[in-house]
């Protein structure tokens, strides 16, 4: 799944917090850096607290090659290291009841642990993505004498996206004849919703027709308003066979009028297909 845009800030109020519970779908969601950082936090925290704990009870370990008890905190740390991590390097080895019985308890914990880093690690890579980019303004310009906003997707990875489809839909305030506010949600018509094969470029058009949310609003209005325009892809990825998703949202902001969007779609002498990313957010001047 592809996420570009502007992503509201929630702050969710009388609701308790369940981070732990939902810690799964919170690491799914990460960045990769991040979820480097807690894995070697996460390690390196677990090893300090169980050679704290060796090191409480003296003459828990002992040093084959000294032929005494371990009493460096370092020494323990990297024990702990070796065990958790089943290296088993054989110089340092539990001496007591106590250190046989931490060693236990940390292996067990340990194998978990691993289990559900390596599972975790695993449906990152394994879990299929969409590389769309949107381009980052849409233009309103006549369009066969109709006024027509339009945005661009581009598929980076030049593979298949079957039966691509698209869904524009756009959210403002609005208020009841009650006086209530809320926010509403509006569906926009496209020219073309569906894409059998969405390989390079894909222009998005909504005619602002006598349907359309945008109607009787001129740009100054629009320019002014509070409105998001939703745009969400989906399709099957060919190469994995499964479901892709990718979403972006346009505030009125990003809305050009009167510009359309330069070429960036050509052929080389040899008839192969190009693309041009360095033009693919830029606009000129709509023809007169």
């Amino acid at each position: 799944m592809t996420t570009t845009g502007k992503r509201p800030r929630i702050i969710a109020m009388g609701q308790p917090r369940r981070w732990l519970t939902d810690a799964y779908v919170r690491l799914m969601g990460m960045k990769w850096s991040q979820l480097f950082l807690i894995f070697v936090l996460g390690f390196l925290g677990f090893n300090v607290v169980f050679a704290i704990l060796y090191s409480l009870a003296p003459g828990t370990l002992g040093n084959s090659s000294t032929s005494g008890n371990v009493t460096s905190p370092v020494d323990a740390f990297f024990f702990s290291v070796q065990t958790v991590a089943t290296i088993g390097y054989g110089v340092l080895f539990p001496k007591t009841l106590y250190g046989n019985v931490l060693v236990t308890i940390e292996i067990m914990f340990g194998v978990i642990g691993f289990a559900m880093g390596n599972g975790l690690m695993f449906a990152r890579f394994s879990r299929p993505t969409a590389r769309i980019m949107f381009s980052n303004v849409a233009v309103v310009v006549p369009h066969n004498g109709v006024p027509t906003l339009m945005f661009r997707a581009a598929n980076q990875r030049h593979n298949l996206i079957l039966e691509a489809n698209v869904r524009v839909v756009l959210t403002r305030l609005e208020t009841s004849k009650e006086g209530r506010t809320m926010r509403r949600f509006r569906d926009m018509a496209v020219e073309r919703r569906d894409n059998p094969t969405f390989v390079l470029s894909w222009t998005v058009m909504h005619p602002i027709d006598e349907l359309s949310p945008l109607f009787g609003m001129s740009p100054e209005q629009v320019a002014s308003s509070d409105i998001n325009i939703v745009v969400v892809m989906n399709g099957t990825d060919e190469s994995f066979a499964q479901p892709v998703y990718a979403r972006h949202i346009y505030s009125a902001g990003d809305i050009i009028w009167g510009k359309h969007f330069q070429d960036i779609i050509g052929t080389t002498d040899d008839g192969y297909a190009t693309i041009d990313y360095g033009k693919f957010h830029s606009v000129e001047d709509a023809l007169p």
